[in-house]
């Protein structure tokens, strides 16, 4: 590549070190190139043939979001491999609620350097998640923004195109009483409220290397930048035999914003607090930022990232299906009548 730009370099951009990036990056990118890639990485626009087959009436879904302010304790603790995984959780995790079945992603990283190998480290962590969900990572974007972002600060966004055939968009007016609520184990924090865990735990003056004990040997740092789990695959294999009534994926607001989403009215979900596995993580939090029970169930997952609603009937084998494809999945609440779409007892 001889392209380059030394009036550019002195303006704080080095074009050089966006090519270096790229060509670091080939690498993680090729392991997603099994999931229906047609071009290579470089060119103006990503390809993506889909495969249609058994499909009537195929439909796009797609859904977009970032990390947040969890970034901050990536660059906190200089550990950039993970951030990505929990970009790709983000979104591939939303589209997945209306039944859609991941295709391919497309990253966006603005820093205020580019360090290609820290660009590089980054976009592992995106690959690795586009494996994990089986979709093709077939683009993005770099910019490097000196002047606008700090030399040591990056943001990372990201959006995702699914597919689901139209008669198995996943139908809401089909939840009624009686119905279970399965709730899928997160890996922690996941990817929201990082603002009032930055608060309770002083990240920027904390020692995040400290083991405190409730944690079970894990560092504090580890434990607050734990990736987001992606529930693509184990969800997907459910949906191959049973046909769930509601999915929602629990994100930031919580039980109480998460799940009226995805409950008509007239219905209620009424979730049992004391069958949740919640992680130590949460009651650290709570107890070292005094945050009231309720604040916690409408700001964290608090040990659920993603509930299913299926018919009491089905719920028996969706535990098995979720087992079998290495998903910790426990009932935790019931459908009934009531106005109020979401209850914690």
């Amino acid at each position: 590549m001889k392209s380059q730009s030394e009036s550019y370099r002195k303006a704080g951009v080095d074009i050089t070190s966006g090519y270096r990036a790229v060509e670091l990056m080939k690498e993680h990118v090729a392991r997603t190139m099994v999931f229906g890639n047609t071009a290579p990485v470089g060119g103006f626009g990503g390809l993506f043939q889909p495969d249609l087959t058994g499909m009537k009436e195929p439909v796009l879904v797609s859904g977009t979001d970032g990390v947040g302010t969890k970034l901050r304790l990536a660059v906190l603790m200089d550990k950039h491999d993970t951030i990505g995984v929990d970009c790709v959780a983000m979104c591939v995790n939303d589209i997945l609620c209306v039944g859609a079945k991941p295709l391919f992603f497309l990253d966006y990283i603005a820093c205020g350097k580019n360090v290609p190998e820290q660009i590089a480290e980054i976009v592992s962590g995106v690959a690795d998640g586009c494996v994990q969900s089986e979709c093709a990572l077939i683009g993005g974007e770099t910019a490097e923004m000196p002047g606008f972002y700090p030399e040591d600060e990056y943001d990372l966004a990201g959006f995702a195109v699914g597919i689901v055939d139209k008669s198995k968009v996943i139908d809401i007016e089909k939840v009624t009483a009686g119905d279970v609520i399965i709730g899928l184990s997160s890996s922690g924090i996941h990817s929201n409220g990082y603002s009032l865990v930055r608060k309770v735990f002083d990240v920027e003056n904390a020692d995040l290397s400290v083991r405190p004990e409730e944690l079970g040997g894990k560092t504090l740092g580890e434990a607050l930048l734990a990736p987001t789990k992606i529930y693509v695959k184990p969800v997907l294999a459910l949906m191959n035999e049973i046909e769930p009534h509601a999915i929602m994926h629990i994100t930031g607001g919580g039980f109480y914003e998460n799940v009226p989403r995805a409950i008509p009215d007239g219905r209620c979900a009424r979730i049992h607090k004391d069958q949740i596995d919640t992680p130590a993580i949460f009651r650290l939090l709570a107890k070292e930022g005094d945050i009231p029970e309720r604040d916690m169930y409408n700001t964290y997952n608090m040990g659920v990232g993603m509930t299913v609603v299926v018919a009491k009937e089905d719920a028996p084998r969706a535990l098995e299906i979720l087992a079998e494809a290495g998903e910790k999945a426990m009932v935790i609440g019931e459908i009934v009548d009531g106005e109020d779409k979401v209850e914690l007892v």
